[in-house]
C-alpha cells in the first residue's frame, strides 16, 4: 500500500483482493497523496449518497466506500472502518460456512 503501511493494511488488502480489478485499481489510484483534492469530495459524496440508499439508483454500499476513502485522511475513521470490515468479513465467513453445512446435510438425506 502507499499511504499507510501498518498492520491494519492486511485487512484492507483482503477486501481489495476480493474486489474486481477495475475497482481495486481505481481505489489504489485515489489513495495516492497527490489525489487528495479528488479523494475528499468524492468520499463525502459517496457517504451522502449512501445515506440515501433507499433510493433506486443510490445504495448503502456507498457508505463503506466513502468511509474507506475518507479514512485515508482521517486515521480514526480508518480504524473504525477497518474494524467494521473485520466484523463484516467474520460474519460473512460464518454465514457461508453455516450455509455449506446445511447444504451438505440436505444432500445426504
Amino acid at each position: 500500500m502507499t499511504s499507510h503501511d501498518s498492520k491494519h493494511d492486511r485487512r484492507l488488502l483482503r477486501v481489495l483482493n476480493a474486489l474486481p480489478h477495475r475497482v481495486r485499481r481505481a481505489y489504489l489510484s485515489l489513495i495516492r497523496p497527490d489525489t487528495k483534492w479528488v479523494r475528499r469530495p468524492l468520499s463525502m459524496a459517496l457517504i451522502a449518497g449512501g445515506t440515501l440508499g433507499f433510493l433506486p439508483v443510490l445504495g448503502f454500499r456507498m457508505l463503506p466506500l466513502g468511509a474507506l476513502l475518507l479514512g485515508e485522511d482521517i486515521p480514526p475513521v480508518r480504524r473504525a472502518t477497518l474494524r467494521a470490515l473485520d466484523q463484516t468479513q467474520y460474519w460473512w465467513s460464518h454465514w457461508r460456512q453455516r450455509g455449506r453445512r446445511r447444504a451438505g446435510r440436505c444432500k445426504s438425506t
